[in-house]
């Protein structure tokens, strides 16, 4: 990304972008593209990434595929929503949490690198013209809480949806941006809606991603001994958390199935008839990312066919850029196909379809994972019913 940032742009835009992108709201939806430019952009997502595995270097962690999800996560939302400032304080929260319970940073860092996801929150704060100087200090002890209290919240609430929601830390985080925003609302403060995109880098971008799924996939199949074996089995798992590929079935088939979603994913751009921009980078990455924990063909298209479904035949004339990053964003609920079959992943989709365009409200867009928690409160409602009427695999 550092090459292409520097092949694409040049170093001036670039360091005027990043503050651009820094001092900008990040309440969903803001395409940094369109803020920073594609130079910026890059760097910002280049530089987050390097530190983020540069920490899990340093801890000894090894690339399981929470990880790679986790990573990946993190390049995408890079392009809207987390910037190389706002995401370190919630960091120094999940610091203090381990030194408080005693425990490893090691044990929590997974957390706080999805944690992030309320990093919107800390650049509210920082640039609030109600708090004025005090802004920075406002948004740091805002995300020193976040990070404080996320661990203990995202695994109660993992216990709420059983695992049948990919994004957990989304739906944790859907709930505490709730909160958060009715004590915000309620002393007046309430944050101005954004829907910033771009359009401008669409071509540029197809090319990066197609190049960078299809390598996955080829360097999967070299190292696989130049075969897919293995892969069929991958699609016979139900995807719920917590299934990982590289531990069950290797890194090399992982690999194979991370290049085959990523471009199935650009299918569905494409579908959708939206332009790659910042937002469907973040979802596109995700989507990979999380192929080397949960999604697959199988388990994502019964999701994906039900969110177009619901497109088609109820809504009608939905943003092409919120239709894509639904789809994308959707298949959070694979397990839901994976465990029910393909017609319950239909119905989920559709479900999310409903649920996902109606929440952000309730956090004012300082949730970046809004998908993740629709997907909690879809799943928390559909299984139960799926399990009392159904048969899970």
């Amino acid at each position: 990304m550092i090459v292409a940032a520097f092949l694409l742009d040049t170093p001036e835009n670039m360091i005027k972008g990043l503050k651009a992108i820094v001092l900008h709201s990040d309440v969903l939806l803001v395409d940094y593209l369109a803020v920073g430019g594609i130079g910026a952009t890059l760097i910002n997502s280049a530089l987050l990434t390097l530190a983020n595995v540069y920490l899990l270097y340093r801890l000894k962690i090894e690339p399981t595929g929470p990880i790679i999800a986790a990573v990946l996560t993190i390049a995408g939302f890079a392009f809207m929503g987390k910037n190389i400032i706002n995401v370190w304080p919630i960091y120094v929260g999940g610091y203090l949490y381990t030194r408080y319970k005693g425990t490893s940073f090691k044990s929590v860092i997974l957390i706080m690198m999805f944690a992030t996801t309320l990093a919107p929150l800390v650049t509210e704060l920082l640039i609030s013209p109600s708090l004025g100087k005090f802004g920075f200090i406002a948004g740091f002890l805002g995300g020193v809480i976040v990070g404080f209290i996320m661990p203990p919240l995202s695994a109660h609430m993992l216990r709420v949806h059983d695992g049948y929601n990919l994004y957990n830390i989304g739906f944790t985080g859907g709930l505490l941006g709730g909160v958060l925003m009715a004590v915000k609302r309620g002393l007046g403060i309430e944050p101005e809606k954004q829907f910033i995109l771009s359009s401008e880098y669409d071509l540029e971008l197809k090319i990066l991603l197609s190049a960078f799924f299809l390598f996955l996939l080829f360097l999967g199949v070299y190292l696989n001994g130049r075969s897919l074996r293995g892969y069929r089995r991958i699609m016979k798992l139900n995807g719920r958390i917590v299934t990982d590929f590289v531990q069950l079935e290797g890194f090399e088939v992982s690999l194979i199935n991370m290049g085959i979603m990523g471009l199935m994913g650009l299918a569905v751009v494409a579908l959708a008839k939206s332009p790659v921009n910042g937002p469907v980078v973040a979802g596109l990455l995700t989507l990979v990312g999380f192929s080397a924990f949960g999604k697959h063909p199988l388990n994502s298209l019964p999701v994906i066919l039900g969110i177009f479904l619901g497109e088609i035949l109820i809504f009608k004339n939905i943003h092409p850029t919120v239709l894509a990053i639904t789809a994308l964003f959707g298949t959070t609920l694979a397990p839901i196909a994976g465990s029910f079959g393909a017609l319950a992943g239909i119905a989920a989709g559709m479900l999310h379809m409903f649920v996902v365009l109606n929440v952000g409200y309730l956090h004012g867009g300082i949730n970046l994972y809004n998908n993740g928690f629709s997907g909690g409160i879809v799943a928390t409602i559909l299984v139960p019913i799926l399990r009392a009427f159904g048969k899970e695999a």
